[in-house]
């Protein structure tokens, strides 16, 4: 997911508790306010005197020509970079064991070729291709577009630079709302059986959903199924809108970031994904796990020429999602249904894809 810091160059409680308010990952100033800011709530600082010092833990690089580019890359290895001078608030001789090489300021640009941005187009497009945390300093919500979807990627995070609370609200939330997007696919059911009892997860979220909002979760990584949230009425209990009875302890469960999880793994205030019927998402935090034995159903799907599983509770309230989002129990589904799953290609290892031979049935 993006990160959102933002830059103060003085003190200003305001703009801080906005800044928390709205989920930034952190806050760059000057020396002097790390233990203010602590006090307010917690946030990662970075200052001489933070959690994260400049060019020791975050380098500031302007970037302006190839041998600059080269340069980012290699202090890409150390940390991460913020594409911009070093501002002279935070300006401390870096005197630390843990840096990897003598920091060397970036080339001073033509003064005869007028003012320039800290960052340009192509330089950041070269450097987002070869990978790393790059931060991009933004002052409006036209430079903070441009940087989030440079090659359709866009940087990291950005570095957000305003004393207008207003407009830092507004763009800490846009960063906030991008999110990645999964590719999802229609599936035809072809087998539903009892399988007996199992240990089953429900994952309690602090996010109220919607009909056609989930999480994928399968038997196999390559094959997830959209399980929808207990967003709907129903005779027998009121509506759970906040959980996701995802399966049993074994499956897998798509993380932000690409990656999975087991779902015996996870615990309260892990980050998980919460994907809509259109393949959008957003990010969502757990409040609780709760696993109980109950019956299971197996459904055996294929989709692409491709067969995938997963097992769930038996129980009305368990919804997959068909191909127009609409919700529909386990319990009605028969063979020849069509349901929304999400496939992919490489197999995983600890939760990340790698492409190997692995077969999982």
């Amino acid at each position: 997911m993006k990160e959102a810091w933002v830059y103060l160059e003085a003190w200003s409680k305001e703009l801080v508790t906005t800044a928390m308010e709205n989920g930034a990952d952190a806050i760059v100033l000057p020396s002097g306010f790390h233990d203010r800011i602590k006090a307010l709530g917690r946030i990662v600082t970075v200052s001489p005197d933070g959690d994260l010092r400049p060019q020791v833990d975050v380098f500031f690089e302007r970037v302006q020509s190839a041998r600059d580019e080269e340069r980012v890359t290699r202090r890409l290895a150390s940390g991460p970079v913020v594409l911009m001078d070093l501002p002279q608030a935070l300006h401390e001789s870096p005197q630390s064991s843990h840096q990897s090489e003598a920091w060397e300021p970036a080339e001073s640009p033509d003064p005869r070729a007028g003012p320039r941005h800290p960052w340009e187009v192509i330089p950041l497009e070269n450097l987002i291709a070869r990978g790393g945390r790059i931060i991009v300093p933004v002052q409006s919500p036209e430079e903070l577009e441009l940087a989030m979807t440079v090659m359709e990627e866009g940087a990291q995070g950005v570095l957000i630079q305003t004393g207008e609370t207003g407009l830092l609200k507004s763009m800490l939330n846009r960063v906030k709302a991008a999110s990645e997007s999964v590719e999802l696919s229609t599936a035809v059911i072809e087998r539903i059986g009892l399988s007996g009892l199992g240990d089953r997860v429900c994952l309690d979220t602090c996010t109220l959903m919607s009909e056609g909002e989930g999480m994928l979760v399968g038997n196999s990584s390559g094959f997830l199924f959209l399980v929808q949230a207990e967003a709907l009425p129903n005779p027998y209990v009121a509506p759970r809108p906040f959980r996701v009875n995802a399966g049993p302890v074994h499956a897998y469960l798509r993380a932000p970031g690409g990656s999975t999880r087991y779902l015996s793994e996870l615990q309260s205030g892990d980050r998980v994904l919460i994907v809509r019927s259109d393949g959008s998402t957003l990010e969502g935090t757990l409040g609780r796990v709760k696993i109980e034995r109950r019956p299971l159903l197996l459904i055996e799907a294929r989709a692409q020429g491709k067969s995938g599983s997963i097992l769930v509770q038996n129980a009305e309230t368990i919804r997959l999602s068909r191909p127009d989002g609409q919700a529909v129990s386990v319990v009605d589904l028969t063979e020849g249904d069509s349901i929304l799953v999400a496939l992919e290609v490489e197999g995983r290892h600890f939760g990340m894809k790698v492409r190997e031979t692995i077969w999982e049935r």
